[in-house]
């Protein structure tokens, strides 16, 4: 599916129009400023979804240089660490 393109008038003009397409249509939709693309408006779960998915992604590229470096450990002890740090925060 191809976005949605919409000059920046319509921002202003026909916001809750371009709202409800993105929440609907979970696509974007660019709003253009003298023809050229200039912002995106995102509907927030897909921000919110699309900012999740980022940091998972810079986690995995973390754990995959952990490993090619040779900075791994054993699998109890990380679970280990991994459960106290959540114990620490529900006590918070």
């Amino acid at each position: 599916m191809e976005p949605s393109i919409r000059p920046s008038s319509d921002l202003r003009n026909r916001y809750s129009e371009i709202s409800k397409y993105c929440k609907e249509n979970r696509e974007p939709v660019i709003i253009t400023v003298n023809g050229r693309g200039d912002t995106a408006v995102l509907g927030l779960q897909d921000y919110y979804q699309m900012k999740a998915e980022l940091e998972l992604l810079r986690t995995l590229a973390d754990a995959e240089d952990d490993v090619a470096n040779g900075r791994v450990g054993p699998i109890k002890k990380t679970f280990e660490d991994l459960r106290k740090s959540l114990q620490e925060r529900e006590n918070k």
